[in-house]
């Protein structure tokens, strides 16, 4: 009895693979069963020549009641336009006689690799994917925006004097080197589109001629979402590349109406001496690093009209050297990225250094001045570290705190400080405590993005040292700091009333 009843149970479960075999090709012959697409057009951000694209994915949906066999998937131009389909885990230009049962779905993924135009400005590139169903064509659209690269891999290093012009953007692999006594010269509306781990070493000098109009740009090169269902793109992603190097023997570099954005480091200054011009900054916004932002050695470096902001390190650390900053916002409200808890204020001044494994090096800090500067963050004003908030000192000796031309000389004027009040020589016509009002400061739902230029009655608008201003008449966007009812703002921006308040 026990085999009988195992036997049965065999022919029994062979009967139901068999009876669904059978079912397998029960389709519907109907021409009004239509397919149905998780989306009528398939579009591509800016793609690069010659390099790949991401993968993006739609879905094709059945929604009747009985299953339907897809007689035909076809990429409309294949081998010509540049893209690339898989269906359900297979790749090709062509598929037949695709199964789909009844309120099921599969997956069609898309990549392209456009052909170079040979034209500087960005191409559009279209293409269809054909679905031949009981006779009814439907399709599904495909387009991509295709822009000509500089394309710079395998580690390029600049050996002669060489200016860069802004025919096209530059997509950088790996490294680039200016080598020692050679001089790069960036011309207005040069873009770098940094890959992974790609950096930017200055043996020699940099010169970056950008203007109000045509900025000059560093960024990562991922052009797409990483979250869609909040509009987060990869460009406001830090950690994107490494970042901007300074050797020791790097003098008399200039940049002009640059944005440096997203990377590991921002600008790293090695080790230098203050006896020569390390760098002068002006008009430019350096922004959104998973680690310091600016960081000097014993360097002498001039910055005004710029923005530094957002970093999981520091924004600004300056050791040793000398330092001047004029208008300048240094600002650190980060919210994403590797590194997200934030551990270091935003500004710190040391006269000394210690790296992991080798012994502490004093540097005296002959110079730091900040005039009509913001320094704020998201850390309190009440700190119980030395003055607190987004200041920090760090001194060799003891009781140096309150500066020693010898070793530990900084003076701040005019300025708005997250930190607790100080009464001292080296403070005249500070603000203190309070963050100033912002037009954005990046909330999820806005995609993370910022925008320090000052609200209306935020504190800091009027309140700038005039003498300075007059020195530095236009802001960041060439605003005029001088012609404004308010009179100059402290910032690097300066404060341009809403609608609204001009209505009032």
């Amino acid at each position: 009895m026990k085999k009988i009843t195992v036997l049965g149970t065999v022919l029994a479960l062979a009967s139901g693979i068999l009876a669904g075999c059978e079912g397998m090709n029960d389709y519907s012959a109907n021409p009004d069963y239509r397919l149905r697409f998780s989306v009528d057009t398939l579009s591509f951000d800016t793609v690069f020549s010659s390099v790949g694209s991401v993968t993006k994915q739609f879905m094709v949906y059945n929604p009747n009641g009985e299953a339907l066999r897809i007689e035909s998937i076809l990429l409309a131009n294949a081998g010509k336009s540049g893209f690339r389909i898989n269906v359900d885990g297979r790749r090709g230009d062509a598929f037949k006689d695709i199964d789909i049962w009844k309120k099921d779905s599969l997956y069609v993924s898309v990549e392209v690799t456009l052909i170079p135009s040979g034209v500087p400005r960005p191409f559009m590139i279209e293409d269809s994917i054909l679905f031949y169903t009981n006779g009814v064509r439907q399709s599904v659209l495909l387009q991509a925006c295709g822009q000509d690269v500089h394309l710079l891999k395998g580690g390029v290093t600049f050996t002669k004097d060489t200016v860069l012009r802004s025919d096209r953007p530059y997509l950088v692999y790996d490294s680039l080197t200016v080598a020692e006594g050679v001089t790069l010269t960036l011309d207005k509306g040069v873009g770098f589109y940094m890959h992974s781990q790609a950096s930017l070493i200055v043996a020699g000098t940099l010169r970056v001629n950008g203007t109000q109009e045509e900025p000059v740009l560093f960024r990562g090169d991922r052009l797409d979402y990483i979250y869609a269902e909040i509009v987060l793109p990869y460009d406001r992603v830090p950690g994107q590349w490494r970042g901007i190097y300074f050797t020791p023997a790097s003098f008399d570099n200039e940049l002009n109406h640059v944005i440096i954005r997203n990377g590991l480091s921002g600008l790293v200054f090695r080790e230098s001496t203050p006896e020569r011009k390390k760098i002068d900054i002006r008009h430019s916004q350096i922004t959104n690093m998973d680690d310091h932002l600016l960081v000097a050695i014993n360097c002498r470096i001039e910055a005004s009209d710029s923005e530094f902001s957002n970093s999981a390190g520091a924004t600004v650390a300056l050791i040793g050297g000398e330092y001047r900053f004029a208008h300048c916002t240094l600002a650190n409200y980060k919210k994403i990225g590797k590194s997200r808890d934030l551990q270091s204020p935003c500004l710190i001044l040391s006269n000394h250094l210690k790296s992991d494994g080798e012994e502490e090096k004093a540097y005296p800090l002959l110079q730091a001045g900040f005039d009509n500067c913001i320094i704020d963050g998201s850390f309190s004003a009440d700190s119980t570290r030395l003055y607190g908030g987004e200041l920090m000192f760090f001194t060799k000796e003891e009781g140096e705190e309150q500066g020693s031309d010898a070793t530990f000389n900084y003076r701040f004027n005019s300025c708005l400080i997250k930190t607790a009040r100080i009464e001292n020589e080296r403070f005249t016509g500070n603000l203190f405590v309070k963050s100033p009002s912002y037009l954005k400061t990046a909330t999820k739902e806005e995609g993370y993005e910022y925008d320090f230029r000052l609200a209306d009655e935020s504190a800091g608008i009027g309140q700038a040292d005039r003498s300075v201003s007059e020195r530095f008449p236009v802001d960041r966007y060439g605003v005029s700091r001088l012609t404004g009812e308010a009179g100059p703002s402290i910032g690097a921006y300066e404060y341009v009333p809403s609608e609204e308040e001009k209505k009032d």
